[in-house]
C-alpha cells in the first residue's frame, strides 16, 4: 500500500508510483468519490473532445491527403 501525508493546509503529494500507474501530469485534474465515513477513491478525469480539439493544428503544416497520410503510417510501420 502506498501512503501520503496530509499537510495542515489540507494538501497532499499524490506518490510519483500512483502518479506514473494513473498517467497524471501537472495541471491534471482528480475527482474524489467518497463512499461512507471512511474509504475515497481517486479518479483520474479524462479530458474531452472539445478540450484537446484542435491541439495539433498547425497554420505552418502542410496539408496531407489521407493517401499520403496512410502511407507514411505504412512507412513507419515498415521502418520497425
Amino acid at each position: 500500500m502506498v501512503t501520503a501525508k496530509l499537510t495542515s493546509k489540507g494538501q497532499l503529494t499524490i506518490p510519483k508510483s500512483v502518479r506514473e500507474s494513473l498517467r497524471l501530469h501537472a495541471g491534471d485534474r482528480v475527482a474524489f468519490v467518497v463512499h461512507g465515513d471512511e474509504e475515497a477513491v481517486l479518479k483520474p478525469m479524462t479530458k474531452s473532445v472539445d478540450d484537446v480539439f484542435g491541439c495539433l493544428y498547425s497554420p505552418e503544416q502542410p496539408r496531407r491527403s489521407i493517401k499520403q497520410m496512410n502511407n507514411a503510417v505504412a512507412e513507419k510501420m515498415r521502418m520497425r
